[in-house]
């Protein structure tokens, strides 16, 4: 009989495939505790979508929540976080400084292991990363991604390709302590599963430990880990209600139940899991369960879709009023697959097939090509399994103004520790090691959120039910409903032409009192009033102008931010802003006027 071992996820990648990743430190630290009571030492504590969201939607620091998982655990736990490759815990490459402060930091805070993936499969994206998690002290669990190919596709992601990546990870000598295959998705056939990690264990031996993860969303979880562990996988990655099966991880208990009677058992005290479950149900009584994460999305085989960034997105949609083109942003994101280059469909190249296919949907197919998505066929982030449409990266190589590149994405990264610190500095923020991973790690085109956390913006956008709004959900907004609410009571604007000069005078709307004077142009000089639009939905991520600055045609009056995807508006004209229809964390519709230009 053989014991089968496995990772409790529920609190990491549970919560970012139910909730979007936005769970609060407080609400859950009693489940940290009644599982360890339980007897379940080795836990998923973060990373990933996890890091980011702590810092964007909770209003919490992902470090001080690491400390207390720790302290909540005990001294004796495993726990594991979740890093990918060169991007560590961001959504862009980091350079190597970066990349080596990300393992000595999350080793400072109570972390043991570090599951460490490419989406690309690029084992040189492995290579460093896995020797700094090494050199930390940290147990580096190496990974390979997999999924299904979308109808009609091949050249990539079958057992042959999976078995040619392991070689190259064991020519390229990165030092690793297991391997995991993890499959995002939870797309690949069962049979693909066995053949796979039959043919690893017979190129690694008996001694190297062998992990499978996959997620229930297609519905065949279950299956796929009967077939890895009958292949000769000793572990796997199970969760525990209410956030397993779905868009999770398999359960537990059911996990448990379809190994009677084979050769192969999980060592638990059922009425101690079931206690623990009672109180983990309990931690999350008040949050929001989407719909979409509780019930088995077959049509992500033909996406694929990963159970940890479905829901992220939809949470997404939600938040900017487009949840009703969801079927048709999965249907267009079989394409971007298709013609991408076989990136397997985990962060960050989840998100950039869902944003490519996000924007062909709202804006035209290939009208604009998004900036990961366009980086990642061009060769920005490493060599894709196989090569991109040709069409696509012409079109990506014109719209970004950028050339194809095929050499290693470390070698063009400057050092980000100098960086940081610099910005550390001019905003008079304690030059801390924690303090620069964060402006380093959230870090975009437009703006810094970690900067931006520091200097006390913590926005909370957490859903929960309302009590007074029936099963409705409502999100715990502590910034941005303030904001809205002091727009509607700002300043108005009139225009008063005096001997042919208008001017434009602004009057405080409580006390009539004239908040701002400027002066234009005579009427007859003036051109036409222009409507700048947002093309798409949204949230106001910058605002980078004001009311009665002159700009220039091209400008970049705001940055939208959607899907995790930045999105500047230009001004179209030469002029002077008449009004600012917008401010920086609001949410903006398709066609909503954002500025007027004069």
């Amino acid at each position: 009989m053989k014991t089968i071992r496995f990772m409790d996820t529920s609190l990491r990648d549970g919560f970012q495939s139910v909730f979007g990743a936005r769970v609060l430190t407080d609400d859950f630290l009693p489940a940290v505790e009644a599982a360890v009571d339980a007897g379940i030492h080795y836990l998923e504590a973060g990373g990933g979508a996890r890091f980011q969201s702590l810092f964007m939607y909770c209003g919490e620091s992902a470090f001080d929540m690491m400390d207390r998982f720790r302290k909540a655990a005990g001294a004796d736990a495993h726990l594991q976080t979740l890093a990918r490759g060169i991007n560590v815990v961001a959504l862009s490459a980091q350079p190597r400084d970066m990349i080596d402060l990300h393992a000595r930091m999350f080793k400072k805070h109570g972390i043991t292991h570090i599951r460490n993936f490419d989406a690309l499969n690029d084992v040189r994206n492995l290579v460093y990363s896995g020797q700094c998690i090494h050199n930390a002290g940290l147990h580096h669990q190496i990974v390979i991604s997999m999924m299904e190919l979308p109808p009609g596709c091949s050249g990539a992601h079958d057992p042959a390709f999976y078995l040619k990546t392991l070689q190259d990870i064991l020519d390229s000598g990165v030092p690793f302590d297991s391997l995991c295959f993890k499959d995002a998705s939870g797309t690949s056939n069962p049979q693909k599963f066995y053949d796979t990690i039959l043919g690893a264990r017979k190129m690694l031996g008996d001694d190297v430990l062998i992990w499978a993860h996959t997620h229930e969303t297609a519905g065949i979880g279950i299956a796929q880990y009967k077939a890895a562990i009958e292949a000769g996988c000793d572990g796997v990655c199970l969760a525990r209600a209410p956030l397993s099966g779905g868009t999770c991880q398999p359960d537990l208990i059911s996990m448990w139940h379809a190994l009677k009677g084979t050769g192969y058992t999980i060592d638990i005290d059922i009425r101690k899991i079931l206690e623990a479950n009672r109180v983990q149900v309990e931690c999350f009584k008040d949050y929001f369960f989407p719909p979409e994460a509780q019930k088995v999305s077959s049509e992500v085989i033909l996406s694929p879709m990963p159970g940890g960034a479905l829901t992220a997105n939809t949470m997404m949609m939600r938040d900017t009023g487009t949840l009703h083109l969801y079927p048709q942003v999965i249907e267009a994101m079989g394409e971007c697959v298709a013609r991408g280059g076989f990136g397997t469909s985990v962060t960050p190249v989840s998100q950039f097939y869902f944003q490519q296919a996000y924007a062909n949907v709202t804006q035209g197919p290939w009208k604009k090509i998004t900036d990961g998505y366009g980086k990642m066929v061009l060769g920005y982030f490493g060599k894709t399994p196989v090569k991109p449409d040709p069409e696509i990266v012409r079109i990506a190589a014109e719209q970004l103004k950028l050339p194809v590149f095929d050499g290693d994405p470390l070698d063009v990264l400057e050092p980000g520790i100098p960086k940081a610190q610099k910005l550390l500095a001019a905003e008079g923020l304690p030059v801390t090691e924690e303090n620069l991973f964060i402006v380093g790690a959230l870090a975009t085109a437009g703006g810094n959120k970690g900067l931006d956390f520091l200097k006390g913006i913590k926005p909370i956008n957490v859903r929960k039910i309302d009590p007074n709004a029936g099963k409705q959900p409502a999100s715990q907004t502590a910034a941005s409903n303030g904001k809205q609410a002091a727009a509607a009571s700002g300043p108005f604007q009139y225009k008063v032409t005096v001997d042919g000069t208008t001017y434009e005078v602004l009057v405080e709307d409580e006390t009539g009192a004239i908040v701002g004077v400027s002066s234009g142009e005579s009427p007859k000089a003036r051109q036409p009033a222009v409507e700048v639009k947002a093309q798409l939905p949204g949230n106001v991520y910058e605002v980078l102008f004001k009311t009665g600055d002159r700009v220039k045609k091209g400008d970049i009056l705001v940055i939208l931010e959607a899907m995790k995807m930045e999105t500047p508006v230009a001004s179209p004209v030469d002029g002077v802003i008449q009004s600012f229809d917008v401010e920086k964390g609001q949410t903006v519709q398709a066609g909503q006027v954002i500025a007027t230009i004069g």
